[in-house]
């Protein structure tokens, strides 16, 4: 059985997600962050040397990466769910979005975190993610405005990747300009799999 090693507040939420939208079984091993550092716990790099989450047990496999993870259950469990097929013309676009979510999208979001409350004033670093964060969210909304899913009208894994980067970001109250982005995470987090997925946080 696949077992999922599950940080609170973490992109391990992504995994469960897929496997409920799949409807597969699943083991579940929930972990708290550490209340001093919330950092993970030491006992994840038992499991893998980098002792992050998502950490993916599956028939003696170590699996860590949210978009690699999600791509290696699809391609064992679900090769023509959740995705275009890899002749499509949608294929391309939904590669894009499966990995712009931590190749782009989610420095700005990081880096919005890390400096909030800082006295840097107005350090490079502070304009920088202030640009990143206006150019990302600006593409992602003029994607939305066009379409409901980020590959056309159709719900995929790349959602699962894009949304959990938005929720994160929309918690920080960054898509207050983004009204397309705002109502798709309202129809997103509708979604029995999604619920049930956050209902582990």
């Amino acid at each position: 059985m696949i077992k999922v090693h599950h940080l609170k507040q973490s992109r391990s939420t992504r995994v469960i997600w897929l496997l409920e939208e799949l409807g597969l079984d699943y083991e579940l091993v929930t972990y708290d962050r550490d209340p001093q550092t919330n950092l993970a716990p030491a006992v994840l790099r038992e499991i893998h040397p980098l002792g992050k989450a998502p950490i993916v047990e599956d028939d003696g496999r170590i699996l860590v990466e949210s978009a690699a993870i999600l791509e290696c259950l699809l391609d064992k469990y679900a090769p023509d769910k959740l995705r275009p097929a890899r002749d499509s013309v949608d294929y391309p676009a939904y590669q894009q979005w499966l990995h712009f979510a931590e190749g782009s999208a989610m420095l700005p979001v990081l880096l919005n975190l890390f400096l909030n409350g800082l006295d840097i004033g107005e350090a490079p670093v502070v304009g920088y993610a202030r640009k990143e964060a206006m150019l990302d969210f600006a593409y992602i909304e003029s994607v939305l405005t066009q379409s409901d899913f980020f590959v056309g009208d159709t719900f995929t894994a790349a959602d699962i990747m894009m949304a959990s980067v938005l929720m994160f970001a929309m918690k920080q109250n960054m898509l207050t300009e983004y009204p397309a982005t705002q109502a798709y995470l309202g129809k997103i987090m509708q979604r029995k799999a999604f619920q049930k997925a956050a209902s582990f946080e």
